[in-house]
């Protein structure tokens, strides 16, 4: 059972705080507030015990979601249901920022008093939760306040609230039926010096966009459906015909959703997109850090190509010439980067050369920095995972179906 709920930003101020069993005091938070002290950003447990109570939170865009709870609880509930949370109020508002919050922060009452009902969590799908509590408009906020009337709360509760299919609203009806899907993955690796890949982790999601009239039944097959080592499916999802037959068959939510999220085995042959190779030399004269990178995309343009390069502080500046896009240097943070940009189908092979100066006198040289490489692939998935057909049934209308695919960075690290 949930009995607070805390929304932090990151210089410990309380954004919003929301009781559902008893008014708790601030000062729960402190064991919260004295591990953000011990801990990097990111790196906090968590799960934290008090003699009283647990402490539960998730960071998502720089908040921090506290939940204060009852001892016998499962933490992976509260952590769903905290990232359930986030994604409504990104659902609402656009992404969940510190602004957004407090801009917002009556409306978020009213949402969170319609997912938990005495601290245990009743409705959760966005679908619903928009026929409760409306979505911000201006004109009906205007016109609240000439009345003073409150319209934003739904006065009856939503037909589908307690049928089998409650996370798609009553009465939808479009002039175009059409449906998309996109499939984004993921790509977590470390590569060593030699380029021998030490461990990678692909993830993938299929995000949807459904505008269908009426009460659609959607069937959507893969190609190379082994691939998928794990999954975490929709509510909408049959589980027992995607164990059976490793299809998604599913009556779909309106609007934007999740439809399943998922994990490629590692096992799986896959090759990196994209390679560096560099020669790293620090010495206390002639220091170099030359790098050239290589797509690996079948011919795929690869956008947003990012290097960052943490530098050890004994460096006092590097001087790079870059054969495209540009690169600097925090002389503070020894941060270094080149930003590529994009890079061309069947174009040469981004290159850079750069010279090194460091501290003179060193008795222990550095070890050489690690490169973490950010990207962007449209259109291409690193597993090969396809989806094959996406058929309708229930209803007679036409349907216009649409997929885009990509892969993108996660943690992408190369070690020098």
């Amino acid at each position: 059972m949930l009995q607070s709920l805390f929304i932090i930003n990151q210089s410990s101020e309380i954004c919003l705080e929301k009781h559902w069993t008893k008014n708790i005091s601030k000062a729960v938070c402190d064991t919260f507030f004295d591990a953000l002290t011990k801990y990097a950003a990111g790196d906090v447990p968590p799960v934290l015990e008090t003699p009283s109570n647990s402490l539960i939170h998730i960071l998502r865009n720089n908040l921090y979601f506290l939940a204060v709870c009852a001892n016998e609880i499962s933490p992976l509930l509260v952590i769903e249901f905290l990232d359930c949370v986030n994604s409504i109020i990104e659902d609402y508002f656009g992404l969940a920022t510190e602004t957004s919050v407090k801009e917002n922060v009556v409306l978020i009452y009213e949402i969170l008093d319609e997912m938990l009902d005495g601290g245990f969590p009743l409705a959760t799908e966005s679908n619903i939760l928009k026929e409760i509590v409306r979505p911000p408009n201006f004109l009906q906020s205007l016109t609240d306040a000439v009345t003073g009337k409150n319209t934003i709360v739904g006065s009856t509760l939503p037909i589908n609230q307690l049928s089998n299919i409650r996370w798609r609203r009553s009465g939808v009806n479009y002039t175009n039926n059409e449906t998309y899907f996109d499939l984004i993955e993921k790509i977590d690796a470390i590569i060593d010096r030699s380029g021998y890949v030490i461990s990678k982790e692909i993830y993938g999601s299929v995000e949807c966009l459904v505008k269908l009239s009426g009460t659609p039944d959607l069937t959507l097959a893969f190609t190379n459906h082994r691939l998928i080592d794990d999954a975490n499916l929709h509510p909408c999802i049959r589980f027992s015909r995607w164990k059976r037959e490793r299809i998604l068959s599913f009556i779909p939510p309106d609007g934007k959703f999740c439809l399943f999220n998922y994990h490629v085995s590692s096992l799986s042959p896959i090759s990196l997109p994209i390679i560096l190779r560099h020669n790293v030399l620090l010495r206390e004269h002639g220091s170099r850090l030359d790098v050239v990178v290589v797509p690996k995309t079948m011919g795929k343009p690869v956008e947003n190509v990012k290097l960052t390069i943490q530098l050890p502080p004994e460096v006092l500046n590097i001087t790079a010439t870059p054969s495209v896009g540009r690169t600097s240097f925090d002389v503070t943070t020894k941060l270094f980067q080149w930003d590529i940009g994009r890079i061309e189908e069947k174009s040469v092979n981004p290159s850079m050369k750069s010279s090194i100066n460091l501290i003179s006198g060193l008795t222990n040289l550095p070890s050489n920095p690690v490169i973490l490489v950010n990207f962007y692939i449209p259109q291409f998935v690193v597993s090969g995972l396809k989806i094959a057909r996406v058929d309708m049934y229930g209803e007679k209308y036409k349907l216009f179906k649409g997929v885009k695919y990509a892969t993108k960075a996660g943690q992408y690290e190369v070690r020098t």
